[in-house]
């Protein structure tokens, strides 16, 4: 057994030492500017990265995510439902939904659900 997991520990070694050694040989020593560059599609990565990002579209993506939380949250209230006395749920299912539609009232009165303007 010990013999076994010697020559185990012993045959991987040795194979990453030879990878490395074979990685490190075959790599190509005269890199220029341009061969270390990126390709982008044909568009200049040497450009800004600070490209102008659109506001409505993130606050977009977080109300999405915010309602995707809300419906991850809404899922397991069936099960409750079994679990816990009806008047008990209707109350909770409909103090949930009420704050639900008013986060939904507030944002739609700021205007964060209207994509042009």
């Amino acid at each position: 057994m010990m013999m076994t997991m010697t020559s185990t520990m012993l045959t991987l070694t040795i194979s990453t030492i030879i990878m490395m050694m074979a990685s490190t040989i075959s790599k190509k020593m005269n890199e220029d500017r341009e061969k270390a560059s990126p390709f982008e599609c044909g568009f200049d990565p040497s450009s800004s990265a600070r490209m102008p990002f659109s506001l409505r579209f993130f606050l977009i993506a977080v109300i999405f995510l915010i309602f995707d939380v809300e419906i991850a949250l809404i899922l397991p209230m069936t099960i409750i439902m079994m679990m816990s006395e009806m008047s008990m749920w209707t109350t909770i299912s409909i103090v949930f939904l009420f704050i639900l539609l008013m986060g939904l009232y507030h944002e739609w009165n700021q205007g964060s659900l209207e994509w042009a303007s």
